[in-house]
């Protein structure tokens, strides 16, 4: 599937955050590519991290979200990804992406204010079937 064609289907943002989010999915695409199928999210992370590195993609790993309720924090959370302050990546090796991970990944949108996630499942023989990008709602 071409670029173009998996923006059109998973909805429309602006043309900086489709260029950036054409970067990160061939990072993750040449991650899968040397690593293949069958190891931890902590592995493909950090290869992931330092193919990021090599592109000069910024980014912050394991970033820091406060959660406020009712006006008061009680707590944080953790995201696996934020690329250049604008995309959160929510990192999988799994069986394959369900519903909870989406609700998680818009949850991250939510507190972080942003509009993109990509769901990247490492655990597929194709990447391009663990691939989802999730556009928040406004």
């Amino acid at each position: 599937m071409r670029f173009d064609e998996f923006r059109a289907r998973h909805g429309e943002v602006e043309p900086e955050l489709d260029a950036l989010t054409e970067r990160i999915i061939g990072a993750c695409i040449e991650v899968h590519k040397e690593l293949g199928a069958g190891l931890t999210e902590l592995l493909y992370q950090e290869a992931l991290c330092h193919e990021f590195d090599l592109r000069g993609i910024r980014y912050e790993k394991q970033a820091k979200v406060p959660v406020v309720y009712k006006g008061k924090p009680i707590g944080e959370t953790r995201i696996d990804l934020l690329v250049e302050d604008s995309i959160i990546l929510e990192l999988k090796a799994c069986e394959g992406l369900n519903a909870i991970h989406r609700a998680q990944l818009i949850c991250y949108l939510q507190l972080k204010k942003l509009k993109l996630g990509l769901l990247v499942n490492f655990n597929v023989l194709v990447l391009k079937d663990g691939l989802k990008r999730v556009v928040r709602s406004s």
